[in-house]
């Protein structure tokens, strides 16, 4: 069981904090172990929107594998705003030095910063922060205009939404994107992974639809891309004909069935080569019985 551990000030902003809250709700009902917990320094915390959230008061001992986010607060300014007692952020930096990892959302990596875990990090913030936090944390580098920002085990997102984005980034990354992709689903969100660098995988990048049919293809692909799937399978999969199939799926990604799963493959075999797969093995790997065709898409891309 991870705790995902939030940790709330006065003032904060409800979607930072109920976005990624609900990401890891949402996989909860789908049968991963997390248990959310909120915690502030007083019992009921004001919100910018007006609504009080109740929080315990007592700081839990996590363990290296359980989350800890700091949801952002109103602040026209990160001076004076967000208090917290040293205790409390020497909480914040205890967590990560033991092996956790520690995410905020827009303010919150204010609270990051007077923790010292931005020292020598990259990081982001609200666009309009970006300045401030610069100036604030001197040898931080922040990168600007970006969803968010993973840094090892500390990750910075921007403002508001992109938490669901950073959540989202934190459950691919623990239980790999396909479980990610179903999580937005559930959402009905748009599933992305665009930080500051190329890591948007394709089982999210062409999850930005609402064709529950070809969300239904899209989950038997990406459980069996490495197998032969003809499309006659995929089409009784989605309950439509193949000709229905093939138009709606290239509607709703601009792909073919085919030419997706083939970008899984491809990317999964990226990937092992990456990791000191030879060619051939990668191709083995991933369903192709002649290396010859990885070696073709590689070069096409």
């Amino acid at each position: 069981m991870t705790t995902v551990s939030f940790l709330l000030v006065p003032g904060l902003h409800l979607l930072d904090l109920a976005g990624p809250a609900q990401v890891f709700s949402t996989a909860r009902d789908l049968d991963l172990h997390y248990r959310l917990a909120y915690v502030a320094e007083q019992p009921d915390v004001p919100t910018a929107q007006g609504v009080c959230v109740h929080a315990e008061t007592t700081l839990p001992r996590l363990r290296p594998g359980d989350l800890l986010i700091v949801p952002g607060w109103r602040s026209p300014t990160l001076r004076g705003t967000g208090a917290l007692t040293p205790q409390t952020l020497d909480w914040v930096a205890a967590h990560h030095r033991a092996g956790g990892t520690v995410a905020s959302v827009c303010s919150g990596a204010d609270v990051l910063g007077r923790a010292g875990l931005l020292d020598g990090r990259r990081c982001t913030t609200h666009h309009g922060l970006q300045d401030e936090l610069a100036k604030r944390y001197r040898r931080a580098t922040v990168v600007r205009d970006v969803l968010y920002v993973v840094d090892g085990r500390v990750v910075t997102s921007a403002g508001i939404a992109s938490g669901i984005d950073l959540a989202l980034h934190l459950i691919a990354t623990r239980h790999g994107p396909a479980a990610a992709a179903r999580i937005a689903r559930e959402m009905v969100v748009y599933a992305r992974r665009n930080g500051d660098e190329r890591q948007s995988s394709a089982m999210l990048r062409h999850r930005g639809h609402l064709s529950d049919a070809v969300h239904k293809v899209q989950d038997l692909i990406d459980q069996r891309y490495a197998q032969r799937l003809p499309l006659a399978d995929l089409a009784g999969a989605g309950g439509v004909s193949e000709r229905t199939l093939t138009r709606q799926f290239t509607r709703a990604t601009g792909l073919t069935p085919l030419a997706y799963q083939q970008a899984l493959r491809l990317e999964r075999a990226e990937h092992l080569i990456g990791h000191g797969s030879t060619v051939q093995a990668a191709a083995r790997a991933v369903g192709f019985d002649d290396p010859r065709m990885l070696r073709r898409l590689r070069a096409r891309g």
